[in-house]
């Protein structure tokens, strides 16, 4: 079932999207060569609870043990933090949920560390373009499938990476996961129509080479078979009838005094 929302409950949705995007800037500010992802998990989730008072809802959500899903290279998604230093060449996906007061708020961006090649910097580029355009036909009228193609059409018609199909962008409001389901590959003019009142997620994952994945042990950490790196983007989007609201744009926000404080502060 497609939930439909009103103002309201998109208030709250956005109010948890501030916190949300002001722990990426948080976090952009720290990230760095030599840092760990398990710094920056446990620096992400101080950020939220003791100086946002908001809720991780990563965290324990069906078991998952982190904060922040932090996926590096090969990681598709939902990469366990690791003690692992960044090194520079990385690519580093964190993916980032937020409640507050019963609002929800999904994003991912995906970071790099120091000089990259120009193969895996085309990566993050491409990525970043495919999700706007995705966003430009997410008006209402038109159909879930009509993203999906105009991401694949871009990602591998024109310049030749792979959109990873096992997992999509998804409804999300009353619980972090609902329907639509709304997939990064497909066909235009296919799936259900979009409305306003809808809110989803589009985060699409591309990857250099071949779009099939493998679990690691952990059951949860998701990466490309054939070792090739990954990059991915998410927003959470309102539909209204005039077309889609990004409530996860980070451009909206600013880091206030008491944040730069908190992050002076903090003894990594």
């Amino acid at each position: 079932m497609i939930r439909i929302y009103n103002e309201k409950q998109f208030e709250k949705m956005r109010a948890a999207a501030e916190i949300l995007c002001k722990t990426h800037l948080a976090l952009r500010k720290v990230i760095k060569e030599g840092r760990t992802t398990l710094e920056l998990d446990k620096f992400a989730n101080k950020f939220i609870i003791d100086h946002c008072k908001a809720i991780p809802a990563q965290l324990g959500y069906s078991g998952f043990p982190f904060t922040l899903c932090t996926s590096v290279n090969d990681e598709i998604c939902h990469g366990y933090p690791t003690d692992r230093p960044l090194k520079e060449g990385d690519i580093l996906s964190i993916d980032n949920v937020v409640n507050l007061d019963g609002g929800l708020a999904d994003s991912c961006w995906t970071y790099t560390i120091g000089k990259m090649s120009e193969e895996d910097q085309k990566l993050v580029d491409v990525n970043l373009e495919s999700l706007n355009r995705a966003i430009k036909v997410a008006v209402p009228g038109n159909r879930i499938g009509d993203i999906g193609a105009a991401i694949q059409a871009y990602v591998e018609g024109e310049n030749g990476f792979s959109v990873i199909r096992d997992f999509i962008g998804h409804g999300i409001g009353k619980e972090m996961h609902e329907d639509p389901q709304v997939p990064h590959y497909g066909i235009a003019g296919r799936g259900p129509r979009i409305q306003a009142g809808m809110v989803f997620t589009i985060e699409p994952m591309i990857a250099i080479g071949d779009w099939h994945m493998k679990l690691d042990d952990n059951g949860w950490t998701a990466r490309t078979v054939d070792g090739s790196k990954v990059s991915q983007f998410e927003h959470q989007l309102i539909i209204h009838e005039d077309g889609p609201e990004i409530i996860t744009d980070q451009s909206k926000y600013s880091l206030d005094e008491s944040d730069l404080e908190f992050i002076e502060n903090y003894k990594f």
